[in-house]
């Protein structure tokens, strides 16, 4: 059994297809498909029921995969752990950020920070809360910025930053007339959130107490901020944006913006990666990075913020 077994024997599976796993692994179907049977012929049992369309793996084949990923993560850690010995910021770093986070954050310090630091290949995804800590614990992915503290025990996070919600209000909405929003101002029929899944709309909800309303959302179910932004714009309802989100808006769209009464609802930005994590030197980078493109008094909670 060798690593190139393994790594043949997991891209089969992600693909279930012989010719489009043997692409990926830059071999020959012939090859991919030998290399495969070998393995199957020294455990002894079939991996993958080839009679299927498409191909998919035994139930032994989806234990021994299982275990496949996690020889593989380790066995990339060798060369990470190298790096981390010569303090070397090389290579391909995989981070994940939540969609909510993504397009406000990562103007401020992306460009820059990979224009200094040219070895150092770092590749994003956007992606919800839970797939974001599969991939953590599936070893896709080396960290992860999302908007609460890791509950799973072979995770680990940092806190970076705190971050309020403002409140984006038509000029047709009865609320456009307050400074100011409290919870009691805020009526479903007239909101605009994102899909269940997204820790951004489970947040407020909780902190509004809107589980029980009916939300625009039902009629249009697979919005992103920007478009419930526009929406908002044209004259149609509410929603709700972050903090660092306000200071991309021009002064006409600033107008439709309202902070929330004290307590102001507020979330944590958090780094997490898995506790066997050996990169320490591009995740202090890439901490340091966010924390000084961010206002200083975004890095603590303050008295008149609530975490939700």
């Amino acid at each position: 059994m060798t690593i190139q077994q393994l790594e043949y024997l997991t891209a089969l599976d992600t693909y279930r297809h012989f010719a489009k796993a043997a692409e990926h692994c830059h071999v020959t179907q012939p090859t991919l498909s030998m290399m495969v049977q070998k393995l199957e012929d020294e455990l002894g049992v079939k991996l993958f029921d080839r009679h299927a369309q498409p191909i998919r793996p035994t139930a032994a084949g989806e234990r021994v995969i299982k275990q496949a990923k996690q020889v593989l993560y380790q066995a990339s850690l060798v060369k990470e752990v190298v790096y981390e010995e010569e303090n070397s910021l090389k290579g391909v770093f995989r981070l994940a950020i939540l969609p909510t986070i993504a397009p406000y954050l990562l103007p401020r310090f992306f460009l820059k920070l990979t224009a200094k630091y040219k070895d150092l290949d770092i590749h994003i995804q956007e992606m919800k809360t839970s797939p974001t800590l599969a991939a953590l614990l599936a070893g896709e992915i080396d960290a992860a910025l999302i908007a609460s503290l890791p509950t799973e025990p072979d995770l680990q996070g940092q806190v970076l930053f705190y971050e309020q919600f403002f409140g984006y209000v038509s000029r047709n909405e009865r609320i456009f007339s307050h400074e100011i929003l409290r919870t009691s101002d805020i009526g479903g029929e007239r909101l605009w959130l994102l899909d269940e899944g997204h820790c951004f709309r489970d947040q407020l909800v909780r902190f509004c107490q809107l589980e029980q309303v009916k939300l625009r959302q039902a009629a249009y179910r697979l919005g992103s901020l920007d478009t419930f932004m526009r929406m908002v714009e044209s004259g149609n309802g509410v929603t709700f944006i972050p903090e660092l989100a306000v200071d991309q808006l021009g002064a006409e769209q600033r107008e439709l913006v309202r902070p929330f009464a004290i307590p102001k609802p507020t979330r944590e930005i958090v780094l997490v990666t898995r506790k066997d994590f050996v990169r320490h030197a591009v995740a202090d980078l890439l901490a340091k990075s966010i924390q000084d493109c961010v206002p200083a008094e975004m890095l603590s909670l303050q008295a008149y913020e609530l975490q939700v």
